[in-house]
C-alpha cells in the first residue's frame, strides 16, 4: 500500500504575529488568540486540545482531550487518574499541550507540569456534568482491555437503574489536572513557508523570555 502526498499544498496568508502586537504574557497571548478562534467559524472545538505524555514504556503518546479551564496559573483538563495518561502523568508530570486551529492558520505549543488540582474543584465540575457523562465516568476502567462494548453498555445500565433518582458520586480516581507552562511558543501560518513562531519561556525570576524562532 502506497500513497504520495507530495504534491498536498497550501498558502497561508491570514494574519502575522510580530513582536509589536504580541502580549508580554503568553497566557494572555493564549487568551486574545482562544477569543479570536472561538469568535472565528470553522472550528467546532476550539478547547481540543492534544496532549502528550511519557509512557511507563518509554514511548511519547499523544491524545486529544478537552481543556475545560486556563487561567494565569495554567491550563485545566480533566481524566481518570488510573488511565494510561493518569499513570504517566504520576511517573513524570512533564507534558506537551497543543493546540492547532487551521481556520486561522495557528498553533500554540507548551511545555509544563501537571498536578492534580484540588478535590473541591473537581467535585464542582462533575457536579455540573450532565448525568450519562458521571456514569460513564465511573462505568470506564480507562485503558483498561475490556471483553467486549457489550459489557460497558451492560455496565451502564445496571448504574443507570441504580442511579435513577440519585446524585452521582465523584470517583476517587476521576479529577482534574493543571498544567503550569515553562514554554509556550505561538505559531502563525505565512507565505512561502516562513511562518512566524515566538517562544516565551519562563524564567528563574518568573520573568517570561520572548524569541523569535526561525520556521
Amino acid at each position: 500500500m502506497q500513497k504520495d502526498l507530495g504534491d498536498y499544498r497550501k498558502t497561508y496568508e491570514k494574519s502575522e504575529l510580530t513582536e509589536a502586537s504580541i502580549k508580554e504574557n503568553p497566557l494572555e497571548q493564549f487568551q486574545k488568540w482562544f477569543y479570536e478562534v472561538e469568535a472565528s467559524e470553522g472550528v467546532d472545538e476550539p478547547n481540543a486540545m492534544t496532549i502528550s505524555t511519557i509512557g511507563l514504556d518509554g514511548f511519547p503518546k499523544s491524545r486529544v482531550v478537552l481543556m475545560k479551564k486556563f487561567t494565569f496559573e495554567g491550563f485545566i483538563f480533566y481524566s481518570n487518574y488510573q488511565s494510561e495518561k493518569g499513570r504517566a502523568i504520576t511517573a513524570d508530570p512533564s507534558v506537551c499541550l497543543s493546540f492547532f486551529w487551521p481556520n486561522m492558520e495557528r498553533q500554540v505549543i507548551i511545555k509544563g507540569t501537571a498536578e492534580k488540582i484540588a478535590e473541591n474543584l473537581s467535585d464542582g465540575y462533575f457536579e455540573s456534568r450532565p448525568h450519562g457523562s458521571k456514569l460513564g465516568a465511573i462505568v470506564s476502567d480507562q485503558s483498561e482491555v475490556v471483553p467486549s462494548r457489550e459489557y460497558l453498555e451492560d455496565k451502564l445500565k445496571k448504574l443507570q437503574q441504580k442511579y435513577e433518582s440519585k446524585e452521582v458520586p465523584r470517583p476517587e480516581y476521576w479529577g482534574g489536572y493543571l498544567v503550569r507552562p515553562v514554554s509556550m511558543e505561538f505559531w502563525q501560518g505565512r507565505p512561502n513557508r516562513l511562518h512566524d513562531r515566538i517562544r516565551y519561556s519562563l524564567q528563574e525570576d518568573f520573568d517570561w523570555k520572548i524569541e523569535r524562532l526561525a520556521p
